[in-house]
């Protein structure tokens, strides 16, 4: 086990503050730093697009019962919190961390956790637009959906864009989804199970409008309006982008540690100097046996990556990879869509529970050449869970 006598977590995040939790379970009795931007010790983000918004979320500032830790577990944890501080810059020979305020953090060992950020628009800044990633986020679009807003346009029907879609619809609001594509969440789901899932916002109540992008907003200080690219004018009193997010890594440039959206790690979060690793949405690791790098920005891949990063910091070397099964959950529109695997182009799908074509639950298996790869069910927690336990234990067709 290396000697480490300062490691520094850059990011209050769930992922950071895994890897806190893995170091002292793993016996690290140093210094401990947790640097967030956030002014927010870290907290559970998925509620933020559904309870949170529709009102059965803590009402108050801050995290509530969105927080991840508790004072007792804070005392154990013994760290040093730095909250509402940017790191700006990493200077990997001399050992420093820079912080906003021109703060010089030494540190021997480095957990970068800085996730990532919305990705935005070139459209011109009017109230009434918001992205959602943040507590805060959350707490200015939860405000403006109570003050009269009536019509909500949600660019993008990824995840983030149908669960807040799904929420506006609970509050009664007037929601219409507009994703560039033809189809939404393809490269996820495949065109099969994607269509199925597109149909959940018909049923909530919800207009999904595909293949067309916004050309711009209407609006004089407010937003009134979204012009697409097929000439429609959408009437909005909020418009919510969610079209993706980009890893935050601008102020690692010029460390000398390989970036390409994300921070490039070996398969067990190690960067190319063993006492940087990289957990959360921020980590794009090597995937054994193939040449392919992934980024995952999935809760559990966050949740798993922290322990694994920890036991490799403290080694000084990559003792255990990363290898848990990607796994997700959306909630939408009163229904709970769970997919966990590798899904590849060319894969076929059977159902194995229920029926999609009546709207109610199923439950899905992805095939290639006879060997299951991913399953995805719609209502089905408990058989999908025990096909996941199935799927984690089989081996993998070759390549994945």
């Amino acid at each position: 086990m290396t000697t480490l006598t300062t490691v520094t977590v850059v990011g209050a995040s769930l992922a950071g503050l895994h890897a806190a939790r893995g170091l002292r379970s793993l016996g690290y009795d140093g210094r401990l730093v947790v640097v967030g931007e956030e002014r927010h010790r870290p907290y559970d983000r998925p509620p933020l697009s559904k309870e949170f918004l529709t009102g059965d979320g803590d009402p108050g500032e801050g995290p509530g019962r969105l927080a991840l830790t508790d004072p007792e577990e804070e005392a154990e944890l013994d760290a040093e919190w730095l909250l509402g501080v940017r790191a700006e810059a990493l200077d990997t020979a001399a050992g420093e961390i820079r912080l906003t305020g021109g703060r010089a953090l030494r540190t021997d060992g480095v957990v970068i956790a800085t996730g990532a950020t919305p990705r935005t628009l070139p459209l011109p800044r009017l109230d009434g637009v918001y992205t959602l990633r943040t507590l805060d986020d959350a707490t200015r679009l939860r405000a403006a959906l109570r003050a009269g807003a009536a019509r909500v346009v949600v660019v993008g029907a990824g995840f983030i864009g149908a669960e807040v879609a799904s929420s506006c619809a609970a509050l009664g609001l007037d929601v219409t989804v507009v994703e560039a594509a033809p189809l939404p969440l393809v490269p996820q789901l495949g065109e099969e199970m994607a269509r199925v899932c597109a149909g959940l916002h018909g049923r909530g109540g919800a207009a999904l409008l595909c293949g067309t992008g916004v050309e711009g907003l209407r609006g004089s200080g407010r937003v009134t309006g979204v012009e697409l690219t097929d000439g429609r004018v959408l009437p909005a009193d909020v418009v919510v982008v969610g079209v993706g997010v980009r890893p935050v890594t601008g102020w690692l440039e010029g460390s000398g540690l390989a970036l390409d959206d994300g921070v490039r790690c070996d398969a067990g979060c190690v960067t190319a100097l063993p006492n940087v690793v990289a957990v959360g949405d921020v980590a794009r690791l090597d995937r054994p046996g193939t040449a392919r790098t992934v980024r995952a920005e999935h809760w559990t891949s966050g949740m798993l990556q922290g322990a694994v990063a920890a036991r490799n910091l403290l080694a000084g070397s990559t003792v255990e990879p990363f290898e848990a099964l990607p796994y997700f959950w959306s909630d939408q529109y009163g229904a709970r869509i769970q997919y966990a695997g590798r899904r590849a182009p060319g894969d076929t799908v059977r159902i194995v529970e229920g029926d999609p074509a009546d709207g109610g639950g199923f439950l899905a298996v992805y095939e290639r050449g006879g060997i299951s790869t991913a399953a995805l069910g719609i209502d089905r927690p408990r058989p999908f869970m025990r096909l996941r336990r199935e799927l984690a234990r089989a081996p993998q067709p070759a390549g994945r």
